[in-house]
């Protein structure tokens, strides 16, 4: 076997790396490099961080100051099968110690480091704070309802709906997901909200959940390169009818299960199924509410009719037996009184997602 003299320091070896021998390639191989100080620029309102020119939303510090380690080591480009491990300690609120042991294997050789630096927390305003702070926002929501002002427990659930999109978006890197100002008026609730994406997801959620119809409207804001800046207006409308609520269409007594621009419902003589477009119930009016159904007891049954008793007068009634009825072991079963006329709750009624008050 031939041998091959190392230029560095001239002994002989069979192979050389880079110029060298293994012995003098070893001597100054830095297997990773880490800056003896570095920040970590935290948001000092969400605590969010700046990571290659991005905030991203963070919640821990010790998360903080591990990432900002690992974001600042640089590891050798021959290095392979490595294992780095990070131990930090708080010396003051904003200032850490970390000491980094990094191992992987070059040219078949198993290589050790330890590295230590100071990890300073720089304390500042992230994009999405300091634009709430100033106010921005792309566009208006606003939450109405058909001839009729959205409840307080409407509102409340838009907002918890809201709540859970902005969660959402945020935890995928949407940092526009945000509310500027909430103002609630006799006629219902206006939003600022920081995106147009975001607008149209709560938009799309909300008449998912409640029902209802929505539509966007935009408007000239400014031009900017000579580009037009659009806002844009957000209009929901909140069904005139919520799931649960029972409505006389003037032929018809039905129980609400959805409205959009049409409204799907149960028909409360023989609970069959109603499906009718908004202009076909123009003058229909609420005259009840499933919640207000109560319990009677059923004295009788046949294939077409049961015999109940009415809870406030105790007399007898008759009424339609559903199809699939299913005699209650306590027979006792729910009925709702509507404009002085008894009717049996249909089965079907504990699946709708009822919302009154």
């Amino acid at each position: 076997m031939t041998l091959i003299t190392c230029p560095q320091c001239g002994n002989k070896t069979e192979v050389l790396i880079r110029g060298r021998c293994r012995e003098c390639f070893f001597q100054n191989f830095a297997i990773a490099q880490l800056p003896r100080v570095i920040q970590a620029r935290v948001c000092a309102t969400c605590g969010a961080r700046l990571s290659h020119g991005k905030w991203t939303d963070e919640y821990d510090m010790e998360n903080i100051v591990l990432k900002t380690v690992e974001d600042n080591i640089s590891i050798h480009k021959d290095a392979n099968d490595v294992q780095v491990c990070i131990n930090t300690k708080q010396i003051t609120p904003y200032m850490y110690s970390a000491k980094v042991n990094v191992a992987a294997k070059v040219e078949e050789q198993t290589v050790t480091d330890e590295l230590f630096c100071e990890v300073r927390l720089i304390r500042e305003s992230c994009d999405m704070c300091s634009r709430i702070s100033g106010g921005y926002f792309e566009g208006i929501l606003q939450i109405r309802a058909v001839e009729r002002t959205p409840t307080d427990r409407e509102i409340e659930i838009c907002l918890e709906i809201i709540e859970g999109i902005i969660h959402r978006m945020r935890a995928k890197g949407d940092r526009l997901a945000f509310i500027t100002e909430k103002i609630r008026s006799k006629e219902g609730l206006d939003l600022y909200i920081g995106s147009v994406n975001f607008g149209r997801h709560v938009c799309k959620a909300i008449t998912e959940e409640l029902g209802g119809t929505y539509n966007e409207s935009p408007s000239l804001f400014t031009q900017k390169d000579g580009k037009e800046i659009y806002r844009i207006t957000f209009s929901v409308r909140l069904p005139k009818f919520m799931p649960g609520a029972i409505i006389n269409t003037g032929t018809k007594k039905i129980i609400v299960k959805h409205m959009g621009k049409k409204l799907t419902g149960i028909d409360l003589t023989d609970s069959s199924r109603f499906i009718a477009a908004e202009n076909q119930i123009e003058s229909a009016k609420q005259v009840g509410h499933i919640k207000d159904a109560v319990y009677a007891v059923l004295v009788a049954e046949d294939e077409q009719e049961l015999i109940i008793l009415d809870p406030v007068t105790f007399r007898t009634v008759n009424v339609k037996k559903p199809p699939e009825f299913l005699t209650p072991e306590n027979e006792e079963i729910p009925v709702i009184r509507i404009e002085e006329e008894l009717f049996l709750l249909p089965s079907e009624c504990k699946k709708i997602n009822t919302l009154k008050g």
